[in-house]
């Protein structure tokens, strides 16, 4: 009886060394679970603020293309604009003259 006593009483040990092997594994598990989602977490942040970095550097790229050809056209304009004045000047300089020669003309 004693020999079984002491089967019985090793059986439980390791029994109670299994529990408290599975209790560890368990913790193990649970701490590193909680690590991996906070590392997730993390991560996640990460991309958005690179995500919106990246919207922001490219909306900043693209208003600064649209205002330069903006000026481009407006100068483009402006000069256009500039050259037809003086075509319409000249033009008009001209029709003083030849209206000059017709009022002298009817006039004498």
């Amino acid at each position: 009886m004693v020999i079984y006593m002491t089967t019985i009483s090793e059986a439980i040990t390791t029994i109670k060394k299994a529990e408290n092997d599975a209790d560890k594994l368990i913790e193990d598990t649970e701490k590193k679970s909680s690590e991996m989602i906070d590392e997730a977490e993390s991560k996640s942040k990460e991309i958005i603020e690179n995500a919106k970095r990246e919207a922001l550097e490219e909306a900043e790229k693209m208003l600064f293309e649209a205002e330069t050809n903006a000026k481009k056209e407006a100068y483009q304009i402006s000069n256009k604009t500039a050259e037809e004045v003086e075509i319409n000047k000249k033009k008009a300089t001209d029709n003083v003259d030849a209206a000059a020669e017709i009022i002298v003309k009817s006039i004498l």
